[in-house]
């Protein structure tokens, strides 16, 4: 029988999955009932409910975005809560169409129950991720720009 992963090592493995490309696998790392807040989203949903729905976002994901990250500086902090992690990492991120690369900065709050997610809270440089796929605003871009 296998021995359930700790949150520190799902935190890991997540991590790891999403710079592996592996997108059509991360959803196993999640409850059926699990929440993820993506605090700073400008876009999309910030609330995405349900393994189900996690699948179908990483599946959108897997095989399009042309992005290449390499987690660096990654630090995995436990809380008072076992149940609770927090991992502070910078992606190393590349663009493969374009060339272009960027640090971007991110912090996740994972609460970790029997070996899976049942909610997250991202908090991720969505700006950052804009700029290198060319979706910025000319604000962010523009060095003139105030």
């Amino acid at each position: 029988m296998s021995e359930t992963r700790s949150p520190r090592e799902v935190s890991r493995a997540l991590l790891d999955g999403i710079t592996g490309g592996r997108f059509t696998e991360l959803d196993r790392f999640y409850a059926e009932d699990a929440v993820v807040e993506m605090v700073f989203e400008p876009v999309g949903p910030r609330r995405v409910e349900g393994r189900a729905a996690l699948r179908e976002r990483f599946l959108a994901l897997a095989g399009r975005t042309p992005l290449e990250l390499d987690a660096r500086n990654v630090v995995v902090r436990a809380t008072e809560d076992p149940e609770v992690v927090v991992t502070e990492w910078d992606y190393h991120a590349r663009n493969r169409e374009t060339g272009q690369q960027e640090t971007v900065a991110n912090l996740q709050v994972l609460r970790v129950r029997d070996g899976l997610i049942v909610h997250s809270r991202d908090f991720h440089d969505h700006l950052a991720l804009a700029r290198l796929l060319g979706a910025a605003p000319q604000w962010a871009t523009d060095p003139r720009a105030e």
